[in-house]
């Protein structure tokens, strides 16, 4: 019977409208609505009960630094900006470190690009196997060596797939190696440029003119001191 029940059309039920005299109030709030609205309304009364609890409670003698190290920006906390946090030595000290730092990254990169640079010409020039050959005139070493350059090229160019795969990625290893240590060696020449430049002294810096190689970069000149 209830399959049958389910089979009959049921009408639809369509939810009340708002009256015509109460049209000017909008639409009509349903339960679901109510319930939302409710919720709502209580979150907010609970959390004014508990900044009242917390202003009933507070010590008036409490006090930390933030109260005077932030201010209120569109009713947000926020710090101030500290200027000049660190002194001059403080400054000079951790710019050591970060020289240091790029300087170390350099090395390795030079390093492992030493490495893969000899890995990769003994792979190329590695001959399979080592003859000497005796000639008893110059025409017959001629000959020997002929030949011996044919067996070379022929044995260079049947080399398997795998080992030329990992020969193709070996070189995009290098070149981004390369690339990378070149960025690293203009980074740490720029930042022991700007280390020099922040020790004391009186400096000025060069025209073109009188520049006996002009690069494009910068050069400055330090006034010679009297050492005492």
């Amino acid at each position: 019977m209830s399959s049958l029940r389910n089979a009959v059309p049921r009408p639809a039920h369509k939810e009340r409208s708002q009256p015509q005299a109460r049209k000017r109030f909008g639409l009509l709030e349903k339960h679901k609505d109510y319930v939302i609205r409710a919720k709502a309304y209580h979150q907010k009364e609970d959390i004014k009960k508990k900044l009242k609890q917390k202003a009933a409670f507070k010590n008036p003698d409490e006090f930390y630094f933030k109260m005077i190290n932030s201010k209120t920006v569109d009713g947000v906390h926020r710090p101030k900006e500290e200027i000049n946090k660190y002194s001059a030595e403080e400054l000079m000290i951790m710019k050591t470190q970060d020289i240091g730092y790029v300087f170390q990254k350099w090395q390795s990169e030079k390093n492992k690009i030493d490495k893969l640079t000899a890995s990769l010409q003994c792979t190329e020039e590695q001959p399979s196997r080592r003859h000497v050959y005796f000639a008893e005139d110059r025409e017959e070493a001629r000959e020997l060596e002929l030949q011996a350059k044919n067996k070379t090229d022929i044995s260079a160019m049947h080399i398997p797939k795998d080992i030329k795969k990992k020969m193709d990625r070996s070189y995009r290893d290098l070149e981004a190696r390369k690339s990378r240590a070149k960025d690293l060696e203009k980074l740490y020449m720029d930042m022991s440029m700007q280390k020099e430049l922040q020790k004391k002294g009186r400096k000025r810096k060069l025209r073109e003119d009188e520049i006996l190689n002009p690069n494009g970069k910068p050069v400055y000149k330090w006034k010679a001191d009297r050492k005492r």
